[in-house]
């Protein structure tokens, strides 16, 4: 009892790698590895390199946009026409200094997804679920491992990114403590790198911490997308048919198609035998086949049972033990008999037809 018991214990055990079709299903309802630590770090990271190749000609738009405001603007009147210009203006030249950095920014979070998981379009996680507020599941989910871990790793990002920032800082200090000195052109021209070179540095940092926690959310992934030897057992039943039910099927297929078979018996010519094992039933009708064809066939039990049927319904029997072995292996039921049986069929025929008629007569 005990042995059968541990067992099932280890049978009900997920210690199996997820099947093909688990991880299509998977797939369907948007379960993927994906760490959201990548997406935010490319993004950062890219951000920073478009705001080193464009930020002079953004600086120079701001430039003339304030020049514009304190120059001209100001002499204007204001009614309702002058501030939908301005409005409108102002608007164009915003979207178009921040247009690279919005391209840059979808560019970012369509090739970060597609590099973890390829190309997935999917809506289950849009479906209401009252799974997800679930007090339970939720102290659950707050309290669990995987929380711990995300945690740890928050903290870990907020103390790297803060002695990074701490360090670039240290080394600039000597050059910030001068810029009470420079003019505000130079001034922001400093800040500007050293902001820079913070981002780039953080980003690169980021970048680093967000591989190694692709690879934790990869292996929690797949150690979460483990299955059983039952789990296995269960899906596979669930794609081929449980053995039993479709022996069960294949029986009643069978049976159906025997039903059949004898029930066309009744409308043979005639039932060659072979005494104890072999029986098939031959009919021969012009209009429908240019030679004699097989009714029915059998061996042993179903071979009784048509020479049952056969003496109730007063067809003629022949006994022909080669001729009835060499039919049922060479023709299905439905078929015409070959060329080469032509000649014994035809003797037995002509034998059965001459003893009708006498009987007749």
């Amino acid at each position: 009892m005990q042995l059968k018991l541990d067992l099932q214990f280890f049978a009900g055990e997920k210690t199996e790698k997820a099947t093909p079709k688990k991880r299509r299903d998977e797939r369907r309802k948007g379960r993927v590895a994906k760490s959201q630590d990548v997406i935010s770090a490319f993004l950062l990271l890219l951000c920073f390199i478009v705001l080193i190749i464009f930020g002079g000609n953004i600086l120079d738009k701001l430039m003339t946009m304030f020049t514009f405001s304190f120059n001209e603007l100001i002499h204007w009147e204001v009614t309702p026409v002058s501030v939908e210009q301005v409005f409108t203006g102002v608007s164009l030249e915003v979207a178009i200094m921040l247009a690279p950095i919005l391209v840059a920014a979808i560019f970012a979070g369509l090739a970060a997804n597609l590099m973890q998981v390829g190309f997935l379009f999917t809506t289950e996680p849009l479906k209401p679920d009252l799974k997800k507020i679930d007090p339970i599941q939720g102290a659950k989910r707050i309290f669990s491992m995987r929380a711990v871990v995300e945690l740890l790793k928050s903290m870990l990002k907020i103390t790297i990114i803060g002695a990074i920032t701490f360090f670039i800082i240290w080394l600039y200090k000597d050059q910030m403590l001068m810029t009470a000195f420079y003019s505000a052109e130079n001034a922001l021209d400093f800040f500007s790198k050293v902001t820079m070179t913070m981002g780039i540095a953080a980003a690169i940092a980021l970048l680093f911490l967000a591989i190694l926690d692709y690879a934790y959310q990869r292996f929690d992934f797949e150690k979460n997308m483990r299955m059983s030897k039952q789990d296995i057992k269960e899906e596979y039943k669930n794609m081929e048919g449980d053995p039993l039910i479709k022996s069960k099927i294949k029986e009643r297929q069978r049976q159906m198609a025997t039903r059949r078979m004898m029930s066309e018996v009744p409308k043979a010519d005639v039932v060659i035998t072979n005494p104890t094992h072999y029986a098939i039933a031959i009919k021969y009708d012009e209009n429908k086949a240019s030679a004699p064809y097989v009714l029915a066939k059998g061996v042993d039990q179903t071979a009784m049972k048509i020479k049952e049927i056969a003496r109730t319904n007063d067809i003629a029997m022949v006994e022909n033990r080669p001729l009835a072995r060499s039919l049922y292996q060479a023709i299905e039921i439905g078929d015409v008999i070959p060329e080469e049986f032509y000649q014994a069929v035809a003797e037995i025929l002509a034998y059965v037809y001459q003893i009708e008629k006498k009987t007749k007569s």
